[in-house]
C-alpha cells in the first residue's frame, strides 16, 4: 500500500514562496507520474504541475512561470517550489501518482491517478 504525505504549507504573504514536499511512503514511485493538484473553496480540484519519471514537466497556465515542480527518487520525493504567491493561488495542495501510463490529455484529470495525499494547506494573504 503507498501513502503519499503532503507537507509545507502555511500562511504567506503574496509575494513569498513556499516549497511542498511530498513523500511515498510503502512502495517506490520512482517510475509514476508524479502530480499537483489544488482545490480551493467551493472550486473543483485543478491540476497545477506534473512530472514524468524522466523529469520531463507540465504546468497548469496559472501558475507557469512561477511553480516549479521536481523529484528526487532516491528519496521517493516530489517537490513543488511557488514563488511570487497570489492570493488565488490559496487552496488545499494535493499530491498525486498516476502508475499507469497517462496521456498528455488525461494528465490534467484526477481520476487517472491511483494514490492521493491527504492534503496541506496553503494561504496566500494580500
Amino acid at each position: 500500500q503507498v501513502q503519499l504525505v503532503e507537507s509545507g504549507g502555511r500562511l504567506v504573504q503574496a509575494g513569498g514562496s513556499l516549497r511542498l514536499s511530498c513523500v511515498a511512503e510503502g512502495r517506490t514511485l520512482s517510475s509514476a507520474y508524479m502530480g499537483w493538484f489544488r482545490q480551493g473553496p467551493g472550486k473543483e480540484r485543478e491540476f497545477v504541475a506534473g512530472i514524468s519519471w524522466s523529469s520531463s514537466t507540465d504546468y497548469s497556465d496559472s501558475v507557469k512561470g512561477r511553480f516549479t515542480i521536481s523529484r528526487d527518487n532516491p528519496k521517493n520525493t516530489v517537490y513543488l517550489q511557488m514563488n511570487n504567491l497570489k492570493p488565488e493561488d490559496t487552496a488545499v495542495y494535493y499530491c498525486a501518482a498516476a502508475t499507469s501510463y497517462i496521456s498528455s490529455r488525461t494528465k490534467s484529470l484526477p481520476r487517472h491517478y491511483d494514490y492521493w495525499g491527504q492534503g496541506t494547506q496553503v494561504t496566500v494573504s494580500s
